[in-house]
């Protein structure tokens, strides 16, 4: 927060890529407050492609130093439904389980709603491999990291 208890405002673009569902992974995020800009990335040698989208938007929240007003742009219409149609708090109140059965990513589910409590954040879907060049940055740098597990 800021000397005067008003949060930060924070815009938070996220992708997540795989190479084959489950494949080589990968995810990045890229983080703007005011002038400053940062990239992060990150990849798995054998995941999914909502397991890396999850992943950009938990690390993109934990880079954060202190509660900020976020705007997470996200092309992955899986998480953006999660959060803004309540299916997390649904979810959540069924013990991380849907109603006929498992959760899949159950564990990141949890660690997003724990950042969720931290920070105020809106979620907005934006049509992927767009003009958005923030949202075409992190596809790159998702598929790049990717790349790096592939054999």
């Amino acid at each position: 927060m800021t000397e005067k208890g008003i949060m930060k405002e924070v815009t938070i673009y996220t992708d997540g890529a795989c190479s084959g569902n489950p494949g080589p992974g990968g995810w990045a995020a890229v983080l703007k407050y005011g002038n400053t800009r940062r990239e992060l990335s990150g990849g798995e040698p054998n995941t999914t492609n909502n397991r890396m989208e999850l992943l950009a938007v938990i690390y993109g929240l934990e880079a954060l130093k202190e509660p900020c007003r976020v705007t997470l742009r996200t092309d992955s219409q899986y998480i953006a439904r999660a959060i803004n149609e309540k299916w997390i708090t649904a979810w959540r109140g069924m013990g991380w389980k849907r109603k006929d059965g498992e959760l899949k990513n159950a564990d990141l589910w949890q660690r997003l709603d724990k950042l969720l409590i931290v920070h105020s954040v809106d979620f907005e879907w934006v049509k992927g491999h767009s003009d958005n060049e923030e949202n075409k940055r992190c596809d790159e740098l998702a598929v790049a990291e990717s790349r790096k597990y592939a054999i």
